[in-house]
């Protein structure tokens, strides 16, 4: 539905023509309404009482704002080129007079031309465009969120030698967490029940919080929480380049009356962001799909080039989560999502890629620091592709290498046929879905994206949808939830060396060793190990604490001995992880740090190297 609403000094109108059937049946006569809103309302295609109650509530909110109390609601086909039948949008119009809540609402003839003339008031609110699309709810749900909650699931547990099992009669006494992500799933309640305990890590460690200034689900990230996470999306980007994915970048919010993406908010399951713009009804993108989808709709591709992959790190991608299913960075309304897609001749190739990007995925979970015990995979496919691609599903598992959750459709409403995807099964049993992979059959229709084939016939490829990691602020999630399940047990949690905001801390005893350390913290930096220095005036064992408390990897204090050594001479250092004390040079040190991070991303410290510069996060 489209209304242009006037808020008008006056309007006056006759009806003069007949122009339709379905027209009312009415005595012409000159109609004058003084102070009025006038709604200029076009009914479109797929509007239903559900939009009727939107448009009125809309402008029910004008009228508020204006202070008018009088009403006109007046058909005016022009808005639109997608209009309802007749008969539906007089009975749609008719619907909202019957709504409306003001005494003095009047409607102009349906079906008929007229001769008006009206004056405009001169005031910023007085001219406005709404536009109210069909298909969702008012907090932004598609219909395919919908449709996920009404689909019947069959759901079994497949072993890597091909046994499919009805969950119920599966014996899960050596598979917890498969157990988890079963209950979890089957119930489909994503709802949370209580603080996870990395909630409280992450204010601790000073990493992110929640921003009271803005809506629900949209995290601040401090200096160390910007640090991990930007090298986690520099890890994963750098290997989904080695993997062939070119990087692109696409806007964060489109047109819903773009065509392509009226299909595809229908069909994929999120609720989305609105927002109205110049007469335009916009969305903030809850996926980079449309994005290079978009772009690949200009492409002018040959079999011979395919697979093609094309990928971009949404910073950020947002989805109206409902309010009960937020949890600190488990679940979020705006989050930073790798989506790389592969555009495949057919169902053969697109096969092989799965393969391949499965196992892409499952080597950058584990440098991600996320072992394959930590996770529990799920596959879920439409009946009709399980009984034509068998064999798929059940490498999938064997790949996989331990049993497997699966749910099967009777139906396919989405436009995926199959999607696989990583479930990490965090310290108190819920189930959180990482890394996925899809295959799409739909979206190359629907945004027109062709190849050539090897008869120089057009066709439209088989899209592949991966995220290697999943959404980058969960994988700090899983490190975190990693970390309280350590200290649940009496161990050190640790992040991932390469990931440490502080990889070495040198605690000078007394002032005089303040240059030797500050010397030290130079070469280790210039060497690329984050080295920071802890000269406050504080006690030395409270300043060992701290570094416990920080999870720093290794910590160098340096006094008389030291300095007496000189620079090269050996180093007493703490190493967290053993809890021993080894003896090396820093050089010995550079190098062993180095070594144990190579091939990872490297970045300087995100805060100054003297603690003593550092502010207070109070949390």
């Amino acid at each position: 539905m489209r209304i242009l609403h006037l808020h008008c000094d006056f309007v006056e109108f006759t009806p003069t023509k007949k122009e339709i059937s379905a027209a009312e049946d009415i005595t012409p006569q000159t109609v004058r309404l003084e102070e009025v809103l006038v709604a200029f309302t076009a009914i479109e295609k797929g509007d239903d009482i559900g939009v009727v109650k939107k448009a009125m509530l809309q402008i029910g909110d004008v009228m508020a704002r204006l202070g008018c109390e009088r009403l006109l609601l007046y058909p005016y086909a022009h808005l639109s080129a997608d209009l309802a039948p007749a008969r539906i949008a007089s009975d749609m119009l008719s619907q909202m007079k019957e709504q409306s809540p003001y005494k003095e609402t009047y409607s102009s003839a349906f079906g008929w031309t007229k001769s008006y003339s009206i004056r405009v008031k001169g005031h910023p609110l007085a001219e406005g465009l709404k536009v109210i699309r069909g298909g969702k709810h008012d907090n932004g749900e598609s219909e395919a969120v919908r449709a996920e909650s009404k689909m019947a699931s069959y759901w079994y547990i497949l072993t890597p030698d091909g046994t499919m099992t009805q969950m119920n009669d599966y014996d899960f006494a050596e598979n917890k967490g498969l157990e988890i992500l079963a209950k979890y799933e089957s119930a489909k309640n994503r709802n949370e029940d209580g603080r996870p305990p990395h909630v409280a890590l992450m204010k601790r460690l000073a990493i992110a919080d929640y921003e009271p200034a803005s809506d629900q689900g949209n995290m601040r990230f401090y200096p160390n929480g910007r640090l991990i996470k930007s090298l986690i999306e520099s890890y994963v980007t750098m290997s989904v380049r080695k993997y062939g994915g070119y990087e692109v970048e696409t806007p964060i919010m489109y047109d819903s009356d773009h065509p392509s993406m009226i299909k595809y908010f229908n069909r994929f399951p999120a609720r989305q962001y609105n927002i109205d713009s110049e007469g335009k009804q916009l969305f903030l993108r809850f996926a980079a799909c449309f994005g290079q989808f978009l772009q690949a709709h200009d492409f002018q591709m040959s079999y011979k080039i395919l697979p093609y992959k094309l990928y971009e790190l949404t910073r950020y991608s947002f989805r109206r989560e409902q309010s009960g299913e937020l949890a600190g960075l488990r679940r979020l309304r705006a989050f930073t999502m790798p989506d790389c897609h592969a555009f495949c001749a057919d169902m053969p190739q697109a096969v092989t890629e799965l393969e391949t990007r499965l196992n892409l995925s499952r080597d950058v979970m584990e440098e991600l620091g996320i072992d394959q015990e930590k996770y529990e995979m799920a596959i879920r496919f439409t009946e009709d592709f399980y009984n034509e691609h068998k064999d798929v599903v059940l490498n999938l598992a064997r790949q996989h290498g331990k049993p497997v959750l699966v749910e099967m459709w009777k139906d396919r409403f989405f436009y995926f046929v199959l999607k696989w995807e990583f479930n990490y099964i965090d310290s108190v049993g819920r189930a959180t879905a990482l890394s996925t992979d899809q295959i799409d059959v739909e979206n190359s229709d629907h945004f027109g994206i062709e190849f050539v084939d090897s008869s120089n016939k057009p066709q439209h490829p088989i899209i592949l949808h991966n995220s290697p990691s999943g959404a980058i602020e969960r994988v700090i999630y899983a490190l975190l939830e990693n970390a309280a399940h350590k200290l649940k047990k009496g161990q050190k949690p640790i992040f991932p060396l390469w990931l440490c905001p502080t990889q070495v801390r040198i605690i000078p005893i007394r002032e005089d060793a303040v240059s030797f350390a500050a010397d030290l913290a130079r070469r280790m930096n210039d060497g690329m190990v984050r080295t920071d220095i802890d000269e406050r005036n504080e006690s030395l064992g409270k300043r060992v604490r701290e570094a416990e408390k920080e999870w720093v990897p290794y910590v160098l204090v340096v006094g008389s001995k030291e300095m007496a050594n000189g620079p090269e001479g050996q180093l007493s250092v703490r190493d967290r992880r053993s809890g021993n004390i080894i003896q090396v040079t820093i050089e010995q040190l550079i190098s062993n740090i180095r070594e144990e991070v190579h091939g990872k991303p490297w970045a300087m410290l995100n805060q100054p190297e003297l603690l003593c510069k550092r502010p207070q996060i109070m949390v």
